[in-house]
């Protein structure tokens, strides 16, 4: 298995397709296989980098402090093992939180950024919700529980009532996680404490940001937050979803992020 040796973890990565690089990376929930059909879409057209960030998936997993910014060395570290000087860079929830980071830390290393159901800073409803979820966990140490009492917040109320079988799905990969519970709770505070609206100004690069209406984590709010501060970002919104519009929307969020990719290819 492909592993990249990134100070003093262990960073798992997945590797498709040849062209101009495209690197995906998760959110706080799950890891690079949240990408499936990110990697089988735009194999054909560009070197697909996906991984586990650090604390979950196969990557290194230490009780630890751990901030975005530090999870977006890695990320510049991985590249730099791979030798990837630019790329475009999609991050989804938390991925995008540390998306931001490697903007404005790196923005020689940034082709185009991708900001999917994000935030730069979370507004008191998602400080409310990602709170609930971490103490659930941390109350039962049961990810089963965690599932159960997490899934709603992340789908419209029109899919969840309407699309049982997906929703247990969905319930049953976040309630199978394997990772270290306290690595979820240490990232968990990482997106409470993400706080960079004072930066965005600073982005340079073409900048998608992509939201679902219904989403109670990253909410509207949050959205309208970072469409207002990062120079010319472009805003497309997900009438019908939630925080996994990538999920109830998966057709439109492909084309959108396939004619993104093209209009600002190098």
């Amino acid at each position: 298995m492909p592993f990249a040796s990134i100070g003093k973890y262990r960073i798992y990565y997945v590797e498709e397709g040849e062209g101009f690089p495209l690197v995906l990376i998760h959110g706080l929930a799950g890891d690079h296989e949240a990408w499936a059909p990110q990697i089988e879409a735009f194999r054909g057209r560009h070197r697909v980098v996906a991984f586990d960030n650090r604390g979950a998936g196969k990557s290194t997993q230490v009780d630890e402090p751990v901030t975005t910014e530090d999870l977006a060395r890695d990320t510049l570290g991985l590249m730099d093992a791979l030798g990837i000087s630019r790329a475009h860079i999609v991050g989804r929830s938390m991925g995008g939180s540390i998306a931001q980071h490697i903007a404005l830390r790196a923005p020689q290393r940034v082709q185009s950024l991708v900001l999917c159901s994000s935030f730069a800073k979370l507004d008191p409803l998602g400080v409310r919700v990602l709170t609930n979820m971490r103490e659930v966990l941390e109350w039962g140490g049961s990810w089963a529980d965690h599932a159960r009492h997490s899934v709603q917040n992340f789908v419209s109320a029109e899919f969840f009532n309407t699309q049982r079988d997906r929703v247990a799905q969905i319930e049953r990969l976040i309630g199978g996680e394997t990772r270290l519970p306290a690595c979820y709770v240490r990232q968990n505070h990482a997106c409470l404490e993400h706080d960079t609206l004072d930066e965005l100004h600073r982005i340079a690069c073409p900048t998608l940001i992509l939201a679902g209406k219904k989403d109670p984590i990253c909410s509207l709010t949050a959205t309208r937050w970072m469409s207002e501060r990062i120079p010319g970002a472009e805003t497309v919104i997900f009438e019908k979803s939630s925080h996994f519009f990538l999920i109830e929307e998966s057709e439109k969020f492909q084309a959108t992020l396939a004619e993104w990719l093209r209009r600002h290819a190098p």
